[in-house]
């Protein structure tokens, strides 16, 4: 590309800690790379098609906003779940998508999400390709889930799992109070993925007490035999943890906490209950006191438990992304590289966006137990590097603060 114009930038699916630092990332790239404007889509590609477009040099012009983007949870632009059509010759809703594009002089389209979101990536441009455009589509990921493949992780996904390994610890000392016979679920997201329920395992160290069980998507659960090995762990000690993912399944492959007849825009089975059906079904059976505790959306965006390493990943992989677009790539999506361990380092490159679309990534069998009722040392190994450092908060009247919300 010889003369830099204008770059357009949206965000998509749902939130987390960190999708905010990518776009800052984004931002940051464009102006270092020359980009005349940098354009914001309100509430992902379904507002970029009702023209809601933002400039986003108005809002984001200081170093000092910039730094709070970075520590703002969920997304700033807003956020959507909208499924393009099929991407076909006259199709009126990319006509009037690209029509947009070049109105604003768009050169770069970055679109930062998930699985679903690297679908927009894939069909804009092979919509792109069929039509003769020279605009470039650049994905950069983000799911607290983990769940993208190729990538070795996904932005959002460290902080996540360092709120959730929090939250476990504390539940754990919560639920050690009494001395009587009890049994505490606590509900954390993950439809078919059980990264973010794994990471329940991260609560244990010299320091803290862990779950006692986790229960992944991944394993089947059978409920009977469940069932009887909680009675007979309630006869060594008083108070049971389980961490359970909302995804739990039957060995029929079953959801456990399926919403029966209600789908999403992408058809994804809509899910709940998952702890309350369990602890439930526990005391009646064993006959002790049971608890469900649903983390919910708490776990998505807690921007006071920001994993340093994730933030700075998701900053670097959003400047990246704009390199990537200059330099003529198209259809596809910057990811990261592990390569190596201790020290952690990971590096950021970029796919083919084909990889990525529509694919899920699940926990591998060899870094579950034996027994299906947790994980061992190689996801430890993982997920610990992920979860490193601590951000210093942005504090205002006695509470972390975050950037003034667009309007």
């Amino acid at each position: 590309m010889e003369e830099r114009k204008n770059l357009i930038v949206g965000q998509s699916g749902g939130p987390t800690a960190a999708i905010n630092a990518s776009l800052a990332g984004v931002c940051c790239g464009a102006k270092h790379f020359g980009f005349e404007k940098v354009y914001g889509m309100r509430f992902g590609i379904e507002g970029f098609l009702n023209e809601k477009i933002v400039d986003l040099d108005e809002t984001l012009n200081s170093e000092l906003n910039i730094e709070l983007l970075k520590r703002t949870p969920s997304s700033y632009l807003g956020s959507c779940r909208y499924k393009l059509p099929k991407p076909e010759a006259g199709n009126e809703v990319y006509q009037k998508a690209f029509e947009l594009l070049e109105k604003h002089s768009i050169d770069v389209f970055v679109y930062i999400g998930g699985n679903d979101s690297m679908d927009t990536i894939l069909k804009m441009s092979e919509y792109a390709k069929i039509i003769g455009s020279q605009i470039k589509f650049i994905g950069i990921p983000k799911t607290i889930d983990n769940d993208l493949p190729v990538t070795d992780h996904t932005p959002g996904y460290g902080s996540a799992a360092k709120y959730i390994a929090t939250c476990i610890s504390e539940v754990v000392r919560d639920s050690n109070v009494y001395d009587l016979k009890s049994v505490t679920f606590v509900e954390i997201m993950g439809r078919n993925a059980g990264w973010l329920t794994a990471a329940a395992a991260l609560a244990k160290n010299s320091f803290n007490d862990g779950a006692d069980f986790i229960l992944l998507p991944e394993i089947g659960l059978n409920l009977k035999e469940f069932i009887n090995i909680l009675g007979n762990r309630l006869n060594e000690k008083n108070n049971i943890v389980v961490a359970v993912s909302e995804g739990i399944k039957d060995q029929n492959g079953n959801y456990i906490s399926e919403d029966e007849g209600n789908v999403d825009a992408f058809g994804h089975k809509m899910l709940s209950g998952t702890a309350a059906y369990l602890a439930k079904k526990i005391k009646s059976e064993l006959g002790v006191k049971t608890r469900a505790v649903e983390i919910n959306t708490l776990q998505r965006a807690a921007a006071h438990l920001q994993s340093k390493t994730d933030i700075d990943e998701a900053f670097n992989i959003g400047f990246l992304g704009v390199k990537a677009g200059i330099e003529g790539e198209t259809g596809v999506m910057m990811y990261f590289d592990r390569v190596n361990d201790a020290p952690y380092l990971s590096i950021v490159r970029k796919c083919d966006i084909n990889l990525v679309a529509n694919i899920e990534k699940e926990i591998p069998r060899g870094w579950i137990s034996e027994d299906g009722f947790g994980v061992n040392e190689k996801f430890i190994e993982y997920a610990k590097p992920l979860i490193a450092g601590e951000l210093s908060n942005i504090v205002c009247e006695g509470i972390q603060s975050h950037i003034v919300s667009l309007k």
